[in-house]
C-alpha cells in the first residue's frame, strides 16, 4: 500500500458504566499520546438494557459529546448482539491493525467467572496487539 501511513488506532471497549468510562478516558489519553485515532466499540443498547434502543441512543449522544470535546479523531461502532464483546473487540483490532486495545475491568466472584466466562481474559489472550486493562477508581463517599 502506498501513500502516507495511517495514524495508529486505539480501540476501546465501551459500556455505559464506571469501567467503560474509565476505559474511554484512558483510550483518549493513549490516542493523544500516540498521535492516533480512537475507535470506540459501544456495546450499550445491545442487551444491557430493557429499553435497548432508547438507552443506546441516549448513551451515544453523551459519548459523541465527550469525544468531540476531547478534540481527537474518532469513530464509534455499535456491534450487533450476535457476537460476544471479546470476539468483537479482537476482530475489530485485527481489521484496523490496532496499536492498542483498552478495556475496563471489574471484580467478579469465582461463580460469576464460571457462569459468564471472562471477556477480559479472552481479549488478553486473543488480541493481536497490546491490551491496557484499567480499573475504575473506587467510589468515594
Amino acid at each position: 500500500m502506498t501513500g502516507a501511513p495511517m495514524s495508529p488506532t486505539v480501540v476501546v471497549g465501551f459500556i455505559p458504566n464506571e469501567q467503560g468510562q474509565t476505559a474511554l478516558e484512558h483510550g483518549i489519553a493513549e490516542a493523544r499520546l500516540r498521535g492516533g485515532r480512537l475507535l470506540v466499540i459501544n456495546s450499550a443498547g445491545t442487551d444491557a438494557f430493557a429499553d435497548a434502543r432508547r438507552a443506546g441512543e441516549e448513551d451515544l449522544t453523551g459519548l459523541r459529546t465527550q469525544l468531540e470535546a476531547a478534540g481527537i479523531e474518532y469513530e464509534i461502532r455499535q456491534p450487533g448482539s450476535q457476537q460476544s464483546p471479546s470476539e468483537t473487540l479482537v476482530e475489530v483490532a485485527e481489521e484496523v491493525d490496532a496499536a492498542l486495545i483498552v478495556i475496563g475491568l471489574r471484580h467478579r466472584s469465582l461463580v460469576g467467572k464460571l457462569i459468564m466466562g471472562s471477556n477480559a481474559q479472552r481479549i488478553l489472550l486473543d488480541a493481536p496487539c497490546p491490551v491496557l486493562a484499567v480499573k475504575a477508581a473506587p467510589a468515594s463517599h
